[in-house]
């Protein structure tokens, strides 16, 4: 049975994106229905055989945590480190990282050369899911020769609904011939005013943000995730649960608190409705949430991560964190202690758009998951949901 905050959300959601009744035996949206595209389809007999606890089952401890990393490398070059990391370590998911501006030849090599190191060794023969930012304006990984001049969010907010959605598909359509299958994207933070976003680093100052109230947030948001998923494109929305009220940037600036935002806050009305409208991934904010978890970062906080997400929204796809290798809001904790924490909170996917931490932080995951049944279940769960989502868009 849904929650009672649960189905508060879900109404406001409703009202925000289509102005719709919402009943706890309905939705507003339909869930986003993923899309087969012929690079994506099982290659022989035996793979269409396969099922996510199929391939669980016969996975090794190592292969199992090694879906649950994604590691960066540079968008215009092939990086060793990245590479080698797909080979000895079994990661099985990778982002380009960067700016790109030769076009999609670029990025398709990088993709083409890293995917290249999947097989029955590495990865089970499970593909990556190959992620990049490609959100408009100043957030563009990949620029040049087939790649539209995105605008930023703020802009695209302007637009209708529909045209966003169409919009969003033709991007998708961009990324999917550079080799990319998820846009981690679209952002779903809502800043107050014009004003605050002068003082909001992270979101206002780069016009991240649809407009500054959750209905536009909602609605442009929940446009931008179906028009990705109509390209064939993985939307991840992020940063839960917001980092459009803080001062300071958590990539940038280490204790950078929220003072706001309580369990049912009405700022988290777009993130209701993306997760509502059936999006695959939620992206984790590292910030500090005085009213939520004042101890820890939301992404290492079991409250913001289960109790929240996955309880209250309902969420039951896959749960990545922002980038928990170079972000100076995480800096104090070790790299070993990034991912466990990480991971212990209900987390699957630890991002590190730095290659050098992974080892120590697989094998400290590994090693845990060696000696406590409790780990260890968790890994295999997560593990799961990411195989499960990887079965949704051909990746088995």
């Amino acid at each position: 049975m849904l929650s009672r905050s649960r189905l508060v959300l879900l109404a406001l959601a409703a009202v925000l994106v289509l102005g719709l009744p919402v009943s706890a035996a309905g939705s507003a949206h339909a869930p986003v229905a993923p899309t087969r595209h012929p690079m994506d389809q099982p290659r022989t007999e035996h793979r269409m055989e396969r099922t996510p606890r199929s391939v669980l089952a016969q996975m090794s401890l190592a292969q199992r945590v090694g879906q649950l990393f994604m590691v960066g490398t540079p968008a215009d070059r092939v990086d060793r480190a990245a590479r080698a990391q797909v080979r000895r370590h079994h990661v099985g998911n990778v982002m380009l990282t960067g700016r790109s501006y030769g076009g999609v030849r670029e990025p398709a090599r990088v993709s083409r050369a890293i995917r290249a190191e999947v097989g029955p060794d590495s990865t089970d023969g499970v593909r990556l899911f190959v992620a990049t930012d490609q959100e408009g304006g100043q957030v563009r990984v990949l620029q040049g020769r087939g790649f539209s001049d995105i605008p930023t969010a703020l802009v695209q907010g302007t637009w209708e609904p529909s045209r966003l959605r169409r919009a969003a598909t033709t991007w998708a359509g961009q990324l999917r011939r550079a080799g990319v299958n998820v846009n981690l994207a679209p952002v779903m933070d809502t800043v107050p005013s014009q004003r605050a976003a002068r003082h909001n680093p992270p979101i206002g100052r780069y016009d991240r943000e649809f407009g500054y109230s959750t209905r536009v947030v909602a609605r442009h948001g929940v446009a931008f995730l179906r028009g990705m998923a109509d390209g064939r494109v993985v939307p991840a929305v992020k940063h839960f649960p917001g980092l459009g009220r803080v001062r300071a940037n958590t990539d940038t600036t280490a204790g950078v608190t929220d003072h706001v935002t309580t369990r049912h806050d009405p700022y988290l009305a777009p993130f209701a409705a993306a997760v509502d409208a059936g999006a695959p991934f939620v992206m984790m904010s590292t910030a500090i949430y005085e009213h939520l978890d004042p101890k820890r970062p939301a992404a290492f906080s079991p409250f913001v991560v289960q109790t929240m997400l996955r309880g209250d929204l309902g969420f039951r796809g896959v749960v990545i964190s922002d980038d928990l290798a170079r972000a100076r809001q995480v800096a104090r904790f070790t790299p070993a202690a990034r991912a466990l924490r990480f991971i212990g909170a209900g987390g699957d996917v630890v991002l590190a758009v730095d290659p050098d931490p992974v080892p120590a932080m697989v094998a400290a995951v590994l090693d845990r998951a060696r000696t406590s049944d409790p780990f260890r279940a968790k890994v295999d769960a997560a593990a799961l949901r990411v195989l499960r989502a990887k079965q949704a868009h051909g990746l088995l």
